[in-house]
């Protein structure tokens, strides 16, 4: 990675607005190039830097230093030259051979030795990589990894492992855990159609994040699927949880994600898994371990990867990336244009070439970087098809049939592609269009798919042909082109059709052609990433007591992949020797630095010897699963007077919003968007994830009409934010403050119903315009209409007439007022009589619902869903219920409560030490529901104490 900064007075006049230079990296004689690329300066950036990442070979024998010039292509001694020393760098050993594929009678699913499990094959025979693995999967129980590339049925191997767990384990449970929901979904709808003639119904289960909800389908279900943060999440706390305790396999798949953003994660579950099974051994030496099998693609330093996971030698599989079960052929087209936009555009014909060269009359999925370049993409592949009469439909697909369904699609520009028999979608699709677009392509209609490269592991479609047009995407966040992900090439290019031969064409940059044939046709290196992101972790064993001094946090380092990776390769963590006591110390510093920031942050805290002890910001970040960094902020800038307002820019400011992506050309939308917002960003902020954040927020609340890409970055900024609200709540709770904490309440309700907290409660029914509810709130007749009750108590033709809307929307309207929480809140103070200054008081809050006797088991359980249209995915409700005196803006006593029918909550607080008489006031505040609040005034009369002595204890 190398950074240029311009040393020079830029003058449009003399220099014009471009300048070329050409970067050229040398070997210590200046005799090879091992690299050479062209940057252009253009005149508006020539004030600030400019990263160039890319990659060179290290020759052998290993040189002293290699050279970087950069040469000016117009003007003549403008160079500037840098060497790289390699004097003090020390080279990981050669990795080992891969395993090799042997020539094996392929077994039949009869293999298995039950009808009953060899029905839920749908094949003759297994693959030889299924077929070379089965011993090891189906007739032990060791720790396993395998390692194959894409499309060798590496899914299968992990059913194995699952057959034999429950063939042998009746109590047995497994988890499958993914690195994220595109791969989690599919595998849980794989998984429930192989199993499900097998278990029982909702022996096959998802977990949600959230964790009662989590445990419960734990101690029910034999097989869960989770994603890595799910299970990171659910597995904090172990020790407590005996529903993570049965768990006797876990399959991680894609492993190869170790050396990506998820890694660490990965990295910090895997060693959590190896550490808790090594404990529960300890604690019962009869117990069976948790058996661990790890599924990828081809790793080059796999034996490391393998030790770490408690893999012995002959059940690790580590098989050669051309190993492929059906083979393919991949063709690389590199282009010279420095310039990224005029590079895409040269790529456009070459696409058109490859797809109507290696068609051959079947199917083909393009990958490009956007989805503006997949519109038009797609419109250029029907331009030049169209140019030769011809088009992309399949030959069973009648005009009159596709001119019928491409009607009914929302964009303009699919219904015209469509009948060319392309398709092209992108993560901002209305589902229908979506599900039809996949729907023609999977049955041959359409038979050209083209997709944005960051939507490779959500499609799961296959194809003859893939065409992967540029390996490069913009990231606003660094203001420049990045490459993709190794994983998610290593995706693209293994979507072929199993069984036949498949083909991939990729058009890159030159300079990358090199390094990109190095990764996809030789294992991949993987190394940790731990040592960067080590806070949040180290933070959570803290607050479960599995670290309680320094010694035991290096002791939990000595679990990881990071530990073993060290001494093998030091120069890339920074170490200067491979000797213990190079490894001791380099550990020790990292130890001190990451626990230091954590004493800083106020999450923990450490005494003269050493031991460590969790604070209660570091167990709600722990709890919540929020970055220390971001409960730091929150503590930091949250004030007794915080109003609605400050808590959302608080909200947006969170680390968590630091990974929206900032695209080409957006923050000119988002210029034009804040314009019309209420709340404006503090002067001088500038326009990052963060700004953002706040205006799609703010966008949300007002309903606005917003492009694809910006709606996609909303919802996952609404997902994130209902839990970084509840943390803030708690946060605030923790400083005693009244009136934050009920903002901050109303804030989870605008985010969950897509409302500002001054709109009308009637505004968040479906359907509901500013028109419908004036209305209502004009309707003059026996019972004024001010709540979502008043809607259903109404006579049915005044609302038909105040409310004019057909009756699919009447059904939608119905739905959300049925599902309106309507909730009878009483309150009882323990002993009234006896309150002295400075005692306990206990007040039992008793919250009721009111349900149908006559309910099915399945309605039960949906009681508490809520009804909004407006936020993506599932929510349940909960209730906080606050106890506090208004006047002093103070917060006695908080708890928040999930309700079907019936719960009590019981609250606890100090009385005032001041003797009197008080009214204090208790709120019942909903997390979800605009309107649904409830307040109490509770009088508490406190005595004086019985003697002066213990009012000072008290006030100590």
């Amino acid at each position: 990675e190398v950074t240029l900064t311009p040393a020079f007075h830029y003058d449009v006049e003399v220099h014009g607005y471009q300048l070329l230079f050409h970067m050229i990296v040398e070997d210590v004689n200046g005799e090879n190039i091992l690299h050479h690329e062209l940057f252009s300066l253009r005149s508006r950036e020539s004030d600030q830097e400019h990263v160039l990442s890319f990659t060179v070979p290290i020759l052998e024998p290993l040189q002293p230093a290699y050279f970087i010039r950069v040469k000016s292509d117009r003007w003549l001694h403008s160079v500037s030259a840098l060497p790289i020393s390699f004097n003090t760098m020390i080279l990981p050993a050669k990795f080992p051979p891969p395993t090799e594929l042997l020539d094996l009678q392929p077994l039949l699913p009869q293999a298995l030795g039950e009808p009953v499990l060899s029905r839920i094959f749908a094949f003759e025979e297994f693959n030889p990589i299924q077929t070379q693995t089965f011993h090891e999967l189906f007739k032990t129980d060791r720790n396993s990894l395998v390692l194959a590339p894409a499309g060798s049925g590496k899914a299968i191997c992990g059913v194995f492992a699952i057959l034999r767990m429950l063939s042998t384990n009746p109590e047995g449970v497994c988890v499958y855990v993914a690195p994220n929901a595109e791969i989690a979904d599919p595998a849980f709808d794989q998984f429930k159609k192989i199993f499900g003639s097998l278990l029982r119904a909702g022996a096959v289960g998802k977990l949600l994040g959230e964790s009662p909800a989590d445990l419960k389908l734990l101690q029910t279900a034999r097989v869960a699927v989770a994603t890595i943060e799910q299970w990171d999440m659910l597995s904090r706390r172990w020790r407590s949880r005996k529903a993570v305790q049965r768990v006797s396999l876990i399959i991680f798949d894609e492993l190869h994600f170790l050396g990506g953003n998820m890694g660490p994660t990965m990295e910090v579950v895997i060693s959590r898994t190896r550490f808790m099974s090594n404990e529960m051994k300890s604690d019962d030496p009869a117990a069976a371990p948790v058996r661990i099998i790890g599924l990828g693609s081809p790793i080059a330093n796999a034996r490391d990867v393998g030790e770490w996971m408690g893999v012995q030698a002959k059940s690790l599989f580590n098989f050669s990336p051309k190993a492929r079960a059906s083979p393919v052929e991949i063709y690389f087209q590199s282009f010279e244009q420095s310039n990224y936009a005029g590079r895409l555009l040269a790529m456009g014909k070459p696409v058109f070439n490859a797809v109507d060269r290696h068609l051959d009359g079947k199917s083909a999925i393009v990958f490009v970087p956007s989805r503006r370049q997949a519109q038009l993409t797609a419109i250029d592949l029907m331009t030049f098809h169209r140019n030769q009469n011809q088009t992309f439909l399949g030959v069973s697909a009648g005009a009159e049939k596709v001119e019928a369904m491409a009607s009914h699609m929302r964009e303009a520009a699919l219904q015209q592609v469509v009948m060319g028999g392309i398709g092209f979608v992108h993560a901002g699709m209305v589902l229908s269009d979506w599900n039809n677009i996949l729907r023609l392509y999977q049955d041959g209609v359409i038979r050209v798919l083209v997709c944005p490269a960051d939507l490779c592991w959500k499609i799961q479609c296959v194809a003859h042909l893939v065409v992967v047009m540029g390996t490069e995407s913009y990231d606003g966040r660094e203001s420049r082109h990045v490459d993709y992900p190794i994983s998610d090439m290593i995706r693209m290019t293994g979507r072929h059709t199993p069984g036949s031969t498949g083909k991939c064409v990729i058009l890159c940059h030159s300079s990358k052609k090199n390094t990109l044939k190095k990764l996809l046709y030789d294992p991949l290196p993987v190394e940790s990433h731990l040592d960067s992101y080590l806070h949040d972790p180290l933070n959570a064993e803290i607050v479960s007591k599995s670290i309680t001094s320094m010694q035991d946090a290096i002791d939990y380092l000595t679990w990881t992949l990071l530990y073993r990776r060290l001494s093998k390769n030091p120069t890339y963590y920074g170490l200067r020797g491979t000797s213990s006591a190079h490894l001791s110390e380099h550990l020790s510093e990292m130890v001190e630095t990451v626990v230091g920031d954590l004493e800083e942050s106020k999450c923990c805290k450490i005494n003269d010897e050493g031991d460590l002890a969790p604070l209660n910001l570091g167990m709600i970040a722990s709890y919540y699963y929020v970055q220390y960094r971001t409960i730091e902020l929150i503590s930091s800038s949250i004030t007794a007077k915080t109003k609605i307002r400050g808590v959302l820019e608080i909200l947006s400011a969170s680390w968590e919003f630091s990974s929206l992506p900032m695209r080409f050309g957006e923050e000119k939308a988002l210029k034009q968007l804040l314009r019309t917002l209420p709340h404006q960003p503090p002067d001088g902020t500038s326009f990052d994830s963060n700004t953002k954040a706040l205006i799609l927020l703010q966008c949300h609340f007002g309903r606005k009409s917003i492009s694809a890409d910006l709606r996609v970055d909303q919802e996952t900024a609404l997902k994130d934010s209902v839990t970084l609200v509840q943390a803030i709540v708690d946060v605030v709770s923790s400083n005693g403050w009244l009136k934050p904490a009920l903002a901050a309440m109303e804030l989870s309700q605008m985010l969950v119903q897509g409302l500002w907290n001054k709109d009308h409660p009637l505004k968040q029914i479906p359907h509901f315009d500013d028109d419908i509810v004036r209305r209502c709130l004009e309707y003059k007749g026996e019972d004024t209409i001010e709540s979502v009750f008043d809607i259903l108590t109404i006579d049915d033709d005044v609302r038909n007439s105040l409310l004019q809307l057909p009756e699919e929307k009447m059904a939608d309207v119905a739905v959300f007022c049925n599902n309106y929480p309507n909730i009878d809140v009483s309150y009882d103070i323990v002993d009234p009589e006896d309150v002295s200054s400075g005692d306990l008081v206990e007040v039992v809050v008793t919250l009721e619902r009111e349900i149908d006797d006559d309910l099915s088991e399945e309605e039960v359980v949906d009681i508490g869903k809520v009804a909004a249209p407006l936020y993506p995915g599932e929510k349940k409700e909960s209730w906080w219920i606050v106890i506090g005196d208004v006047s002093k803006n103070s917060l006695l006593a908080l708890k928040r409560a999930n309700l079907v029918r019936h719960s009590k909550v019981k609250l606890e607080f100090l009385a005032p030490e001041e003797p009197g008489d008080y009214n204090l006031s208790l709120f019942c505040m909903s997390d979800s529901y605009l309107g649904a609040d409830q307040e109490y005034e509770v009088s508490l009369s406190v005595a004086a104490g019985s003697d002066s002595d213990s009012d000072e204890e008290s006030e100590d």
